[in-house]
């Protein structure tokens, strides 16, 4: 037995330094070249910093795109889902309330053209991102307040829109914070 403490305790500090000490240095190094320089990429308006493009924030008003829900009420330090499986009747009820909601806010929606993420929080519940399908549903919402044409609204979300990665990795999206920003610039 003697003879494997003295490799077993070599190994194990070996992959101490390497994962506690090389690996997490080799992923800062990498996140300086990131946007945000690995501090996450800081939205400003007028100089002043409005919010992170990484972390979602919470819009409710009619005129404003619609964030995700967020199970953690958009605290970063408290970043978690709900944890609450989907037949869970607590978790039922809550989903019905943001659709009823959903659908008091923008008449002419149907019930079952709302997408899930408008509906549901993500598992972080910090998530910034909505589909361009989840953003140009509230389109019209937007277009009647602000009092502008319903197909202006559109092009924005798809002059908004990220594509993938090299065209293949992640999904088409649109950053909420950024999107409601391009809109208050619209006269």
């Amino acid at each position: 037995m003697k003879k494997y403490v003295w490799p077993s305790l070599k190994f194990t500090l070996v992959f101490i330094v390497l994962c506690s000490v090389l690996y997490p240095l080799l992923i800062a190094g990498i996140a300086k070249f990131s946007k945000g320089g690995g501090g996450g990429e800081k939205v400003e308006v007028n100089g002043k910093i409005v919010g992170y493009a990484n972390i979602g924030q919470k819009f409710t008003d009619d005129k404003y795109f619609w964030s995700r829900p967020s199970a953690a009420d958009y605290n970063a330090a408290g970043s978690a889902g709900s944890n609450k499986g989907p037949s869970n009747p607590d978790y039922l009820k809550l989903v019905q309330e943001r659709i009823d909601s959903f659908l008091v806010h923008n008449p002419g929606v149907k019930k079952e053209q709302i997408p899930a993420e408008l509906v549901t929080a993500s598992a972080s519940g910090l998530d910034p991102d909505l589909s361009p399908y989840a953003a140009k549903i509230q389109a019209k919402r937007i277009a009647v307040v602000r009092n502008l044409d319903e197909a202006t609204i559109i092009s924005l979300v798809d002059k908004q829109t990220e594509k993938p990665l090299l065209g293949f990795m992640g999904p088409t999206k649109v950053n909420v914070l950024k999107l409601n920003i391009a809109l208050d610039k619209l006269k």
